[in-house]
């Protein structure tokens, strides 16, 4: 492919994302900084947090900050709904996850960006794609890494 095709994948909406991110951009702060500087640099008002219940005593704290900063907050975890798992997928027991039903509330409270936290893998691919608005990650779930994935990756030999 040559540059000018790659050009031509960006529509209006991304290159002023791509923008917003440069101008906000400071790597001498942490990423939930970065993400609020980005949000004031953009006009952004309204931010979602899509939570695990496992982060939800963390979620209350990234809505605090954010409260803080100027920003509005709609938070919905995982088990939205108390949707039967077995409604979704037959045999399944027990309340599942509803990503859906997260993007849909945060879209219902006019959020402007969503910041996803430990969402399992899968429903982080749903939510992101039925997010009606642009999605951030915050934190990826890894259990046996305590939500630190890269440290699979960071080997010495």
């Amino acid at each position: 492919m040559e540059n000018q095709d790659y050009i031509k994948l960006y529509n209006e909406k991304d290159k002023s994302i791509l923008k917003i991110a440069e101008d906000s951009l400071n790597p001498k702060i942490d990423r939930v900084s970065e993400i609020i500087a980005y949000c004031h640099e953009a006009g952004i008002k309204k931010v979602g947090i899509a939570n695990c219940i496992a982060f939800e005593k963390q979620a209350h704290a990234l809505e605090q900050v954010l409260t803080l900063n100027n920003l509005e907050v709609a938070k919905a975890n995982c088990k939205l709904g108390k949707v039967k798992f077995d409604a979704l997928v037959p045999g399944y027991k027990g309340t599942s996850c509803n990503p859906a039903g997260q993007a849909d509330f945060l879209h219902q409270n006019k959020t402007e960006l969503n910041i996803m936290m430990g969402l399992c893998v899968g429903h982080d691919m749903i939510f992101n794609a039925k997010s009606k608005v642009p999605v951030t990650p915050l934190v990826v779930k890894d259990r046996k890494l305590k939500h630190h994935p890269l440290a699979a990756l960071n080997t010495e030999k």
